[in-house]
């Protein structure tokens, strides 16, 4: 699985693309309807990622990203204080639990191309207000 998050001057997108072993693709998207931080856009398009794939009932998993600090923070490798991204690393956390294994790579951002353009041309399109999903 690929994620990434895209800020620009229509707003935050979120993006995901699982990858299957068969070679399937599934990318997704979402617009972020409230102020966020770049860190908070990562930990919200890893988020959206993992929870397809537990609906898919997947048991095994690579997340790969370009975001060094979400990485580190989920391996335990680096704490973190910030009250707006604990609750992301939390519920990382306890959505990992759902894999019997499940590993996180982080890759230079020419090695994230494909969630990176899809979360660059979701940022350009003009999304419907109305359309969302209640994060609750």
């Amino acid at each position: 699985m690929f994620f990434d998050g895209a800020e620009n001057f229509k707003g935050v997108r979120i993006c995901a693309v699982l990858i299957l072993e068969s070679g399937q693709h599934y990318p997704a998207s979402a617009k972020i309807s409230f102020p966020c931080t770049n860190n908070m856009a990562e930990y919200e398009a890893c988020i959206l990622g993992i929870r397809m794939e537990v609906d898919m009932n997947v048991k095994e998993l690579l997340v790969i990203e370009d975001s060094d600090l979400l990485i580190h923070q989920v391996q335990w490798e680096w704490s973190t204080k910030n009250v707006k991204t604990l609750p992301y690393l939390c519920c990382t956390k306890d959505l990992c639990k759902k894999f019997t294994k499940i590993e996180f790579k982080h890759v230079p951002r020419i090695q994230n191309k494909f969630a990176d353009a899809l979360a660059t041309l979701s940022s350009m399109i003009l999304h419907p207000d109305k359309n969302y999903i209640d994060p609750n």
